[in-house]
């Protein structure tokens, strides 16, 4: 038996339908839409710990940065020394480098897990209630019928690009996806250089650095174009959760971290 199947696709599975069969009981429209916004939630709750620490972690090397780059202007021209004064650095201030790295690991099992099971039941392919039925716990409730699949006067087994067949609001899907993904790539830039510098060592940059920087401004545009181009050819549902897994760890990082790059672009009162 495939454990990936046992500990985490399965559960998450049998929790969606649970959701659903709770939702339909009491005549929720778009039961199924509503229960994949609960169950990424529900998710996403249960990873805030992990993400949390991923996201001081990252506050924390970039507040370190500074004193790095003093280090790799002294010591840069000797490695050893140059790595003592780094670890040295790391210890006098409770940082973990792989701290950051080991939250995302952990993480990624989970968005795969969680991506399978709404694919099938979005897409509602092959024996569709004899598959689902199969993979249920024995005290929960089989599905009689297929779900609905309409939510908000959309069908979540849709796909944006089968807009000219399903309508032109179907476009609106990918472009709100690009959207929450540039907010939270831009989130995670870190402030200007210019604030930076007025709190910490001067410092002229490198032209690896230069090009670091150019590279990371170039992916904050980068990605949501890529995550948008997915969804534009994937159904409804799938980036129905993606939104909301989204627009919770836009949150999370408000308040964990702040507002990052998009800072400057709040009002003063929502600065942070």
């Amino acid at each position: 038996m495939n454990p990936f199947e046992v500990f985490l696709t399965t559960p998450i599975l049998n929790l969606l339908v649970i959701y659903y069969k709770i939702l339909e009981t009491i005549s929720i429209p778009g039961a199924l839409g509503f229960a994949i916004i609960l169950l990424t939630v529900t998710v996403r709750l249960l990873l805030w710990p992990l993400t949390t620490a991923q996201l001081k972690s990252a506050q924390k090397m970039a507040a370190l940065k500074p004193h790095l780059d003093q280090i790799k202007t002294t010591h840069g021209h000797d490695k050893i020394r140059h790595q003592q004064e780094v670890t040295k650095l790391y210890k006098e201030h409770g940082v973990n480098p792989l701290a950051g790295c080991l939250p995302i690991l952990l993480q990624i099992p989970v968005f795969i897990a969680l991506y399978n099971v709404l694919l099938k039941i979005v897409e509602l392919k092959g024996d569709f209630l004899s598959d689902i039925n199969s993979k249920l716990y024995t005290f929960i409730p089989h599905l009689a019928k297929i779900p609905d699949t309409s939510f908000a006067n959309f069908n979540l087994s849709a796909k944006p690009s089968d807009w000219q067949q399903a309508g032109f609001l179907l476009l609106l899907t990918p472009l709100l996806t690009g959207f929450f993904q540039f907010i939270q790539s831009k989130m995670m830039m870190p402030l200007s250089p210019q604030k930076i510098n007025a709190l910490s060592v001067q410092k002229d940059k490198s032209n690896l650095e230069d090009t670091m920087g150019q590279m990371q401004s170039q992916m904050v545009f980068l990605m949501p174009a890529m995550i948008a181009f997915f969804s534009y050819g994937f159904p409804i549902g799938l980036s129905l959760y993606w939104n909301t897994f989204t627009i919770i760890g836009i949150i999370q990082q408000y308040v964990i971290s702040g507002a990052g790059a998009l800072n400057k672009y709040l009002p003063k009162k929502f600065q942070k």
